[in-house]
């Protein structure tokens, strides 16, 4: 019986690793312009003031797919979210326009540099909305930290623990552990409180009402 650092350090020296998919989602477009990062030393204070995006890769027990969801940067409630076999472009706009339906328009919108942020279509979806684009720095996972939170917590709490099969699986799972990391998981970093009471307790009162 031997510890995990005895064990890493010879398998470092000869070239041993796990073989797995390490996806690059945040590669941008040559042709794409970038917007600069907005949330340096902005102190969120309100829902709907910053929303944020990112897509992440979910191992399935035969292949993957993608998996965006749009939070807000306030409440960490997941507003919105999506799966697709694929990492196009069209699946992202239609995540935000679900959120936006439901909750409204942002003052910002934060991503990272991955094509399909920087693309015309999704570009053009928040200008038309009159929401200001953020995007990341090059690698700064902390320019969208609350969503990386977020897939950490997916992954080892959900995707993990299972081996989706087939995609619907995937979808009912998934739509289950969500809503419960809205409604009912604490966050230490809201005092103990879930997503949707931080959410709709900053809400003006007329908007809860309705």
């Amino acid at each position: 019986m031997i510890g995990r650092k005895r064990a890493r350090r010879p398998m470092k020296k000869m070239g041993i690793e796990a073989l797995y998919r390490k996806p690059n989602l945040s590669r941008r477009h040559a042709a794409h312009p970038i917007c600069p990062h907005l949330l340096h030393n902005l102190e969120t204070e309100r829902p709907n003031q910053v929303w944020a995006t990112d897509i992440a890769y979910i191992p399935m027990r035969r292949g993957f797919v993608y998996l965006i969801a749009a939070i807000g940067w306030y409440s960490r409630k997941v507003l919105s979210w999506r799966l697709s076999n694929t990492p196009t472009t069209a699946f992202c706009p239609d995540a935000v326009r679900e959120a936006m339906v439901r909750y409204g328009t942002p003052e910002i919108f934060n991503t990272d540099q991955g094509s399909q942020f920087t693309s015309l279509e999704f570009a053009q979806l928040l200008k038309d909305n009159e929401i200001r684009i953020s995007v990341g720095g090059k690698g700064c996972w902390r320019d969208n930290v609350f969503v990386e939170r977020l897939w950490k917590s997916v992954k080892y709490e959900e995707v993990y623990l299972k081996a989706y099969d087939p995609v619907s699986a995937a979808k009912t799972h998934l739509c289950t552990y969500l809503n419960f990391f809205n409604t009912r998981r604490p966050h230490r970093s809201l005092d103990g409180k879930t997503p949707d009471t931080i959410y709709y307790a900053g809400l003006p009162q007329e908007r809860v009402a309705a």
